[in-house]
């Protein structure tokens, strides 16, 4: 079982910066792909960013290709989402999710493919 928590989320002017981190419980931490939703007031959840459990592969939903970064520590159990220039429609809860995989560069965009997520963090952007 994987226990994922989220920090860094917080209130910055359009954009700045924030970076999130999401720290996960278990020792099998780099057997799992992450990924990183977002979900904003009235919308429904909807995808950020994945990463392999390698590293080796990221992906990101279009609107934040160029600004946002995922990575990951797997020394640390982390995985962390560095957002640039951020923008008043990035305001939303963010949320990490686990899923367990052992290929190296598959990774996942759709919800129903994680198996573990975290509480979530609240962004917000003013403009």
């Amino acid at each position: 079982q994987v226990q994922l928590v989220e920090s860094g989320g917080g209130l910055v002017q359009a954009g700045g910066s924030l970076r999130l981190s999401c720290a996960a419980s278990g020792r099998t931490f780099s057997s799992y792909a992450m990924g990183w939703f977002r979900q904003a007031p009235g919308k429904e959840r909807e995808f950020v960013a994945t990463i392999t459990w390698s590293g080796d592969n990221t992906y990101y939903t279009d609107s934040v290709k160029g600004r946002f970064t995922i990575s990951r520590d797997n020394a640390k159990n982390t995985v962390y989402l560095q957002m640039n220039s951020l923008k008043p429609e990035d305001t939303a809860v963010y949320y990490c999710a686990a899923r367990r995989n052992s290929f190296r560069y598959t990774y996942f965009t759709r919800m129903d493919e994680y198996e573990h997520w975290g509480q979530g963090t609240q962004v917000t952007v003013s403009s």
